[in-house]
């Protein structure tokens, strides 16, 4: 297995530059990381990594934060979720969008009443460690995420069609 590994990690780096390993772990980096946490996960040099992950703080991909130690960096999930709304409003109609919506609607009212509870954080408090309902706890934040993001698609391409107009 380590020699696939390897292998895997150097067809990575032969078909990539440092810049797009950087980024491609940036973007998938949820939790703020040193340069050197994301270097190592790149395969990439720290200077190289801090360089990179400076601009692409500065082109939004990225957020930065200071701690005592030095800066941190993580991915800038506000420009994931621009992203995922402009995708779905270009690639989806707006009648998919609103079945989605009535769906995802019936899913979050189903949730509420089995668990007797308007959120997913109270059920969280009320669950014991070994009680049944801690993935629905995932899957509730994950449909009201993505609740949000249907709706807001919608609501951009409405202000686009009205524009347009």
């Amino acid at each position: 297995m380590t020699e696939i590994n390897e292998r895997a990690k150097d067809a990575w780096t032969e078909r990539t530059t440092s810049r797009e390993r950087i980024r491609t772990v940036l973007e998938e980096t949820t939790e703020y990381a040193t340069a050197a946490e994301i270097a190592g996960r790149a395969l990439t040099s720290e200077p190289t990594t801090r360089k990179y992950l400076e601009e692409l703080v500065e082109d939004g991909i990225g957020v930065a934060t200071q701690d005592g130690r030095g800066t941190r960096y993580k991915r800038n999930d506000g420009r994931q979720i621009d992203e995922r709304i402009d995708e779905l409003r270009t690639t989806t109609s707006r009648e998919a969008l609103l079945d989605g919506i009535r769906e995802m609607k019936a899913q979050l009212q189903e949730y509420r009443e089995t668990y007797g509870v308007d959120g997913p954080e109270e059920l969280a408090i009320e669950l014991g460690a070994d009680d049944d309902g801690w993935a629905d706890v995932g899957r509730w934040r994950a449909t009201r995420r993505n609740l949000a993001i249907a709706q807001a698609a919608l609501q951009v391409d409405e202000a686009h069609r009205i524009a347009e107009a």
